[in-house]
């Protein structure tokens, strides 16, 4: 039952039960152990072990390490996820283990002579008990906690000192200070060190619990402690990096003052000080990440954020850009407030880096003037903004009814429309208004000084904002926008440059990830529902403008989550029948986007053998929504999902991932996407050589179809917008093919007009990314332009602001651990345990408000580490659990993972699963132990069937993008992830709602250095997350990406150079020379030239291109029988071979851009005559306890 309590205050509570189950003391500083538990086994964290150790383990002291249980328990599983980092420190070889020693490092002003260090730890010895006896009435044995520690003065003198002893009843702990003179300053080393001996029996008797050490001023008070970037002492980074420099500055205010070892530092700084007063160190070390969030419209008076108002007609020209002006008038008022902060002492050594950002900044606030001047005098470009409002604002409201009906299915639709139809549900963030804003330009008029759409002048532009900030409804409102505005110009261009903008794809979504664009297909079918909506609402007015072609979106993906076919659609559809919750295959939807009804692939979907549709309607009882079968006859809910659907209908957004751009080559029909195209049948939609066996020639009338008769068509306008969501995603291996393939895509999606060529607006997010410019360089071949800009202050940027933690706006929590000397799967356990056991609790006392903390994410950074862990939860947890009868009852846990190797059917229904709350009367340890009871004497009780929440998701890299759970609160994240970004990423899918604030646990790995190294500097690390994010690496024209991408991109170019170039058997006939192959050949060398500057790369391109040609004409010259092709056929030979018909040579093609870094598994049989090169060494692991 809820007691009034907040999520924050159960986070609170929640982090000391945790502190005291793993550090300790759990029963104060005069403890008594249960009988039998020894503290070895009781505390992970803060311990010190003698330096001096036994040789063997005592035989009466069992060790976690020794548990059988917990023995070879790496599992190996297969996955694509990135391997297990398998760094290690020398002490895991050399057999030393538990840490004997912890301290800190940090500095102090030269004319520092003496400081105070106050040290305590706890000591356990065996001793009668108190409380618990034997049968007999004897007071059992037990270890029993005994403060120790002391405070002494410490003389600041150069070098080594004599150990210190804090406290003169145990003489063999003692300090350990070395101090070293740095310019003006001294640099402390500061160690509490236990130089006991180890004695024969009860070997916990010497080891130091619950250790701590705390250092101050000699007047307790004095800030003497320096930060790494203190200014009184010149502190300034010395780089000629302009990134870094800026970097520099937006995180000036944050410093480390003391690093740890073997432990973390915590560093207390009084406001108004650069210095700290008081350092102590840490086991269990804590940072908050402050809340980023969208900026108050209290300094932009008049502004109007309410899509429904915006979008009315009501809003006259004039007043509409009063509404709108405020964003451009409040951005530069402030920029003038910060230009004026220049002079301050702390940024004008900073001085150049700040003046640059705010130039940048000054002309976006110049940008978006001009953007609403364009509004103002462009009639199209206004009624476009209108439509993109509506729409926008139906998709907001229509979403949060979908939300409430998943988790209320009883709710009358009626009744939630009227309750979030308000302006707070339908509003805008003023960084998402202006970004749109700041891009219509180029989606409107490619002339425009601010398009930025030509070879030579394009910019991309990236929206980087934190995650969970609201950056997908900015380009959901460009998609629109993009909708309208095509419909609303019709034909654009003159002649052979001609352009139907009337139908075609409007908006390529790109992704990295299935999990991503599974999710995102909902939010964005949501959008198109609502442009579907307005369209026929015209179209019945009497607007013909909006045309007849529904607005559609189509989820292009690939095999193992989409059908490619008709016929592979159709049988999945059958099979699905009598399967209500199956979700797959075309049903890729679990709730109708429009009114929430739930779908199912047996009841909604439907095929239509003559126009090879597969359609999904909503089966809404009330048949009030709008794509049920009566309201939507023929069409239903405007989604398509099977591949040879979104080539022949070309809905106006497609949704996909990156890799399946590698089908260019080898499928005719991805010229429909592009616009490339001169036919259509009026049955089944555009026409390519790839549908000639449904679709060629006339069609006879039947009773419920006309007779159809393919017409040529005008090709239509290619896409004018692609949004690359997740930029840092698109790196390395995969980033570099990407780029490779861009060569084409880019050139697909352009046109021409007056002998200029338009490029596509390329709009990209992200919340982590460093050296942004250089990656579009390489990737996208443009410059960018980075919307919110940073100017002074890390997330200041007027569109956005920090908010300080407070209960109303709560942090993301961050705690670290690591427990020197313990097998990582021994911590795993008992820290997945301890969380249950104390969330349970919580909920037993709290209810409701300990909800966001009872489902546990486990991330990890391998699939490899997931599988172990798995088993782990299911067994090893689970009976612990089980074993924990006095504080708490808790079931056995339901165990689910997100990650790659999940069959994509699951991953709706994992998510859908995550949505589903704790009940604090269902799932209390009462109300289980009463089942137990129950079920004991045989009483069981009849309970309504309820599907169970999740205890535990185990998930790897799958998790880090696109998963917005807003009930996830908590997070234990196995070792430290290899780069920040993903670190950032994945723990941002926790505490999401500030009402349910995220607590993260980090457990490092004590055998890998670079764990621990970010553990000793744990807070700053967390504060200064985006200085940390690493720089990403794509090399596009890399000898290695030629070898695998060159030949399928030229093969890409040539044949979507012309519908005459199409057919697989074009390849016999294409031209190979000449004009349209010097096309090809400067098109590479162009886009080689832009993205590496290197005249000798670009020189090779060319060599490497026109060889490749020569090889085509060659073998066409060559050919015995039949034909050349594209692909293999009857009676054609392949030009392109696939990745799996045998070596990798020149023609070979990738049929995914991600089989450029396949998994490969190596034997090596040493019995094989054929290995007669084995070197005389080998990696044979060293003997136990040191080295050969």
């Amino acid at each position: 039952m809820s007691d009034g309590i907040t999520s924050f205050e159960v986070r609170a509570e929640l982090e000391s039960l945790l502190e005291r189950d793993l550090r300790g003391p759990w029963d104060g500083p005069d403890e008594e152990l249960p009988p039998g538990v020894p503290p070895a086994e009781r505390y992970l964290l803060g311990r010190l072990v003698p330096r001096t150790r036994p040789s063997a383990p005592p035989p009466e002291q069992t060790h976690l390490d020794d548990d059988p249980a917990l023995v070879d328990l790496e599992v190996t599983g297969a996955g694509d996820d990135t391997d297990a980092e398998v760094e290690t420190s020398q002490s895991t070889r050399t057999g030393s283990m538990a840490a004997s020693a912890l301290g800190l490092s940090f500095r102090v002003p030269a004319e520092v002579e003496r400081l105070v260090v106050e040290a305590s730890w706890g000591r356990y010895a065996p001793a009668k008990s108190e409380t618990h006896v034997t049968e007999q009435g004897r007071p059992r044995s037990v270890w029993k906690r005994s403060p120790a520690g002391g405070r002494v003065e410490v003389a600041l003198v150069e070098g080594d000192s004599k150990p210190i002893v804090v406290d003169p009843n145990h003489e063999g702990v003692v300090l350990r200070v070395t101090v070293r003179t740095r310019g003006s300053c001294k640099v402390v080393d500061l160690a509490l060190v236990n130089d006991q001996g180890v004695p024969d029996a009860n070997v916990d008797s010497s080891r130091l619990y619950q250790t701590f050490l705390m250092v101050t001023a000699l007047d307790g008070a004095s800030a003497i402690f320096i930060g790494h970037n203190d200014p009184e002492i010149g502190a300034r980074p010395s780089t000629s990096d302009d990134e870094r420099l800026h970097l520099a500055l937006l995180y000036r205010a944050k410093r480390e003052y003391a690093h740890g070892r073997q432990c973390a530092v915590d560093a207390d700084v009084r406001d108004g000080e650069i210095r700290a007063w008081r350092l102590a160190t840490t086991c269990f070390p804590v940072a908050d990440v402050p809340l980023t969030v969208p900026a108050d419209t209290a300094t932009m008076p008049g502004l109007v954020l309410d899509m429904a108002r915006l979008g009315s007609a009501e809003l006259a020209r004039d007043d509409l850009v009063r509404a709108l002006k405020p964003l451009a008038t409040g951005y530069r008022g402030w920029l003038q407030t910060q230009r004026a902060r220049l002079e301050e002492p702390e940024i004008a050594a900073y001085a150049p880096a700040g003046v640059h950002a705010l130039d940048r900044a000054d002309a976006l606030a110049d940008r978006l003037d001009r953007a609403v001047e364009l509004l103002r005098g462009d009639s199209l470009a206004r009624e476009a903004f209108r439509f993109a409002n509506q729409a926008m604002a139906l998709q907001r409201v229509r979403s949060e009814v979908t939300r409430e009906r998943m988790a209320h299915p009883d709710e009358s639709l009626a009744a939630l429309l009227s309750r979030f139809d308000v302006p707070v549900k339908r509003s805008w963030r003023p960084f998402q208004l202006a970004f749109v804003l700041l891009c219509l330009p180029g989606l409107t008029d490619p002339a425009h000084p601010d398009a930025h759409r030509g070879i030579d002048d394009g910019e991309a532009q990236l929206l980087f904002f934190p995650t969970g900030g609201g950056k997908t409804e900015a380009y959901l409102g460009l998609t629109a926008y993009t909708f309208a505005i095509r419909r609303l110009q019709g034909v654009v261009g003159v002649g052979d440059d001609a352009r139907d903008g009337t139908e075609g794809v409007a908006v390529l979504m790109r992704y990295t990830l299935r999990l991503l664009t599974a999710q995102q297909f909902q939010r964005a079918a949501a959008l198109v529902c609502a442009c579907e909506w307005l369209r026929r609402e015209r179209l019945a007015a009497g607007d013909g403008r909006w045309g007849s072609t529904p607005f559609r979106v189509g989820l292009w993906v690939g095999s193992k989550v989409t059908p490619n076919s008709f016929e592979e659609a159709k049988r999945q559809v059958e099979d699905s029948r009598g399967q209500d919750d199956a979700l797959g295959g075309p049903l890729q939807l679990a709730v109708c986007p429009w009114c929430g009804q739930r779908l199912s692939a047996g009841g909604d979907l439907r095929t239509d053998d003559k126009r090879r549709r597969v359609l999904l309607f909503c089966s809404d009882p009330e048949g009030r929504c709008e794509f049920t079968p009566r309201n939507s006859p023929g069409e239903g809910l405007p989604v398509v999902t099977v591949d040879e659907e979104i080539y022949r209908l070309t809905p106006a957004l497609v949704i996909g991932t990156v890799d399946k751009f590698a089908q260019l080559p080898w499928k005719a029909a991805t010229s429909t996407l592009f616009g490339l195209l001169d036919e259509r049948c009026p049955r089944h939609g555009w026409k390519t050589p790839d549908f000639e066996t449904f679709c060629k020639g006339n069609h006879q009338r039947t009773p419920r179809l006309p007779a159809a008769q393919p017409q040529p068509t005008m090709r239509l306008r290619p896409p004018d917008l692609i949004i690359q969501d997740e930029l840092h995603l698109i790196s390395d291996a995969l980033g570099s093919m990407v780029g490779l393939y861009e060569t084409v895509i880019d050139r697909l999606c352009s046109r021409t007009d007056d002998d200029r060529i338009i490029r596509p607006v390329l709009v990209a997010s992200t919340a982590t990314v460093r050296r942004a410019r250089d990656q579009v360089e390489q990737v996208f071949a443009r410059g960018l332009s980075v919307f919110p800009p940073q100017t002074l202050d890390a997330g200041e940027t007027f569109f956005s602001t920090v908010k300080p933690p407070s209960p109303t706006t709560p942090s993301r929590r961050y705690r670290g651990i690591c427990a020197t000397g313990e097998r990582i799967k021994a911590v795993e356990i008992r820290v997945a345990a301890a969380i249950m056991e104390h969330a349970q609790y919580l909920l037993d006392r709290h209810g409701a408000a300990a909800d966001p903390y009872m489902t546990l994410v486990d991330y990890f950074t391998s699939t490899r580490e997931l599988a172990g862990m798995r088993r782990l939860v299911e067994d090893d947890v689970a009976d612990r659990l089980a074993s924990l009868q006095v504080r708490t009852r808790r079931r056995r846990p339901t165990v689910s993972e997100l990650t790659s190797r999940m069959p994509s059917s699951k991953i709706a229904s994992t998510l859908a699963d995550l949505e589903r709350t704790f009940d604090a009367v269902l799932d209390s340890s009462d109300h289980l132990d009463q089942l137990r009871r129950d079920r004991k004497a045989g009483t069981d009780r009849t309970l309504a069937p309820r599907a169970q929440p999740l205890d535990v998701l185990l998930a790897t890299s799958m998790l880090q993008v696109g998963v917005d759970v807003q009930r996830l609160g908590l997070m234990v994240v196995t070792g430290q992830p290899k780069n920040t970004a993903e670190y950032i990423q994945a723990t941002s899918r926790v505490g999401r709602d500030a009402a349910r604030p995220g607590l993260v646990l980090t457990i490092f790995q004590w055998s890998r250095p670079r764990d621990l190294a970010h553990y000793e500097s744990f807070a700053y690390d967390h504060s200064t997350f985006g200085m940390r994010v690493e720089g990403l690496t794509t090399t596009p024209f890399s000898d290695r990406a030629i070898d695998r991408g060159l030949s399928a991109v030229l093969t890409a170019a040539i044949r979507h150079s012309a519908t005459s170039a199409l057919p697989n058997t074009a390849a016999s006939t294409v031209p190979l020379s000449g004009p349209a192959a010097d096309l090809v050949l400067d098109l590479l060398a162009r886009r080689a030239e832009r993205v590496t500057h290197d005249n000798d790369r670009v020189h090779r391109v060319r060599q490497w291109t026109q060889h490749r040609l020569d090889r085509w004409a060659h073998r066409r010259a060559h050919l015995q029988t039949g034909l050349l092709g594209y692909q293999q056929a009857v009676d054609v030979t392949g030009l392109l071979r696939k990745p799996d018909d045998g070596a990798w040579e020149l023609w070979s093609a990738p049929m995914s851009l991600r089989e450029v870094e396949p998994e490969v598994l190596l034997q090596l049989d040493k019995r094989d005559p054929g290995v007669d090169d084995e070197p005389p060494w080998s990696y044979d692991r060293a003997p136990r306890g040191g080295s050969r």
